[in-house]
């Protein structure tokens, strides 16, 4: 159908807007296409276009997909205060858990964002703080040392 254009992949994911996606379901609910020919006709794969019927059927929101993979990438960002992370978390959270709008918004990594609002998730505020390079206390190390004679008497 489209020829040697068939072959040639852009750069990373493509750009697809909630018109896109629901024109293309209706073309295909409504018998116009099969969900191959029509997937053929917008460059897009039948898998992706099934899923976005299933998705339609279920009465679910078809939303704008944009990739930033900058967002994704790690290199680069800055450092954060534990302020900021509880404000970003906050946010991350109030506007259905978005990570990558997050990222985007605060210029901090996909990733990042994620851990974050998972530690937070099962540790509160305090999981937020970085412990990296942080020397144990005493009775830490009293306490570790109890565990490791249990362990060697077994």
């Amino acid at each position: 159908m489209h020829g040697i254009d068939a072959f040639i992949c852009g750069p990373g994911n493509a750009s697809y807007t909630s018109e896109f996606k629901t024109m293309c379901v209706e073309e295909v609910l409504s018998g116009y296409g099969s969900s191959m020919n029509t997937g053929a006709k917008y460059k897009v794969y039948p898998s992706v276009l099934g899923s976005w019927i299933k998705m339609y059927n279920a009465n679910r929101e078809l939303k704008d997909y944009d990739p930033k993979r900058e967002v994704y990438m790690a290199e680069a960002r800055r450092k954060t205060t534990i302020e900021e992370r509880k404000k970003i978390v906050t946010y991350c959270i109030e506007h259905n858990r978005d990570y990558k709008g997050t990222a985007a918004l605060y210029d901090v990594s996909y990733s990042q964002v994620y851990f974050w609002v998972k530690k937070y998730d099962t540790a509160g505020k305090t999981g937020l703080t970085d412990r990296r390079g942080r020397l144990k206390t005493d009775d830490e190390v009293v306490e570790l040392l109890k565990k490791v004679k249990e362990f060697e008497g077994m």
